[in-house]
């Protein structure tokens, strides 16, 4: 037995990317589709967020595909948490830019879903992820 699996997940509004009682988070909205098992969102980033001058920190990116990922397992059920995320930058994301997130589950085990997140700009690439999320669920 692992420590995931009593793991017990409870929604309280808090969370850094999406909760909207965490004042100092990005307070994002995501839009789920149950039939295409896909997450989506649309942010823009400004200054706050900034690494080196004029970037999006590449941590604050990583945190955009986590969460798209685990929305897109939210067209399954309520409770996931991430159990792996491999990243791939493919070009800067320059600050007060607006960027869409993707997230679409391509391969389900079990309990365990392999979702590939994607953030673009004007439909360009340029960051990527590959995500396993488990399901606390079942």
């Amino acid at each position: 037995m692992t420590e995931t699996d009593n793991l017990q997940v409870e929604a309280d509004r808090g969370c850094f990317v999406c909760g909207c009682d965490n004042t100092a988070g990005l307070q994002i909205q995501l839009e789920v589709d149950s039939t295409n098992q896909t997450a989506t969102s649309r942010v823009l980033l400004d200054q706050r967020f900034q690494g080196w001058q004029g970037v999006i920190h590449g941590g604050i990116l990583a945190t955009l595909l986590d969460e798209v990922a685990i929305y897109a397992c939210r067209s399954l059920g309520e409770q996931f948490v991430t159990a792996e995320i491999n990243v791939r930058y493919r070009k800067p994301v320059p600050v007060d830019a607006t960027v869409d997130l993707k997230g679409q589950i391509v391969e389900t085990r079990r309990r365990l879903h392999k979702v590939a997140s994607r953030i673009e700009i004007d439909g360009v690439l340029h960051a990527e992820a590959e995500v396993r999320v488990m399901c606390l669920d079942r």
